[in-house]
């Protein structure tokens, strides 16, 4: 998970260049996961949930040409450096009716 702490009225620059970001991310082929949240607390946060396949894929996602564009854009945007948590995950549940296709129409 990641936080990122917008300048004061700058979370709508910092969505732009996270979904101008999103749009590339299939250059990411260890990059399994990629949710963008805002935080309903605060209207400068916004959360990342990034899931990356095997530690090679956070290496391969951080050596991207479009991670280090999102990051040059991101630096005049952010009032902190990103706030990077990790974890592995344990155990998941997956509902079976998001796996079907009649669910994705």
């Amino acid at each position: 998970m990641v936080r990122l702490q917008a300048n004061p009225g700058g979370r709508p620059a910092v969505l732009d260049a996270l979904h101008r970001y999103l749009d590339r991310l299939d250059q990411e082929p260890a990059t399994e996961l990629f949710v963008i949240s805002v935080d309903p607390d605060d209207v400068e946060v916004v959360w990342l949930h990034e899931w990356f396949h095997e530690e090679a894929g956070v290496d391969a996602h951080r050596a991207a040409p479009a991670f280090n564009e999102l990051m040059n854009e991101l630096s005049g945007a952010l009032a902190s450096p990103p706030g990077v948590m990790r974890f592995q995950p344990l155990r998941m549940h997956l509902a079976q009716q998001l796996l079907t296709e009649e669910s994705l129409l």
